[in-house]
């Protein structure tokens, strides 16, 4: 089993490419979910995310009040990345747990959804639709759009640190027959195959190890 990355920027048409590989039933691991869920009252995340932003980005629930802390953060870097100190190690921890869910299942790969893959370590699209995309979605203004889409790389950045490009640019139909195709090419991929024979000899080799120390320590019956 190998990972598969996927990123672009907000309002490129991630989400409807996503949709397309699950409904090949692909491995999905989706980040925003993760990133939701362990942020929730009673998590780690939330109590930290409380003790350094206040009171004042919680619901009457208790729960995160996304939009007020999405303000606050897209607007001053220096707090966004506040925030990622505290929720990227929860956020990891999570995405280890499902691959390692999805390897037990026998999967060939599994796709990791990252929206900021390339700026936490960057599909080519017309910077006017995304912003029209963008304030449709959310309904945001001008100015809050472009603060969002600033705070990530541009996407023709991503386009050139990218392994395969899906060029949401024309119909969906085309979209969706790119993403049938890469599917494809990934399920008979064989670029990652020297590094899974490395991978498996060197359990191997541990588990060989760890039987000759048995063998040895234990006292024979």
């Amino acid at each position: 089993m190998f990972l598969v990355g996927l990123t672009g920027g907000i309002a490129s048409g991630k989400s409807s490419v996503l949709q397309v590989f699950q409904q090949l039933g692909c491995a999905v691991v989706d980040v925003d979910i993760i990133a939701r869920r362990i942020v929730q009252p009673g998590r780690p995340a939330h109590r930290r995310i409380v003790e350094v932003f206040g009171t004042e980005v919680l619901l009457e629930n208790g729960e995160i009040n996304r939009k007020v802390l999405g303000d606050l953060i897209f607007k001053q870097p220096d707090q966004r990345q506040l925030l990622n100190a505290i929720t990227h190690p929860e956020i990891h921890k999570e995405m280890m747990k499902e691959t390692f869910k999805y390897f037990l299942q026998g999967h060939r790969y599994v796709i990791l959804d990252i929206p900021l893959l390339f700026e936490t370590k960057k599909l080519l699209s017309d910077r006017d639709t995304q912003l029209a995309r963008l304030m449709k979605r959310n309904g945001l203004s001008l100015e809050d759009a472009e603060a969002r889409i600033q705070a990530q790389l541009p996407l023709k950045d991503k386009v050139r640190m990218a392994n395969h490009v899906l060029d949401n640019s024309g119909n969906w139909g085309d979209t969706r027959r790119q993403a049938i195709l890469l599917h494809l090419r990934l399920e008979r991929s064989l670029e990652y195959l020297p590094l899974r024979l490395s991978v498996l000899m060197g359990l191997a080799g541990i588990t060989s190890l760890l039987y000759l120390l048995a063998r040895c320590l234990l006292p024979s019956p």
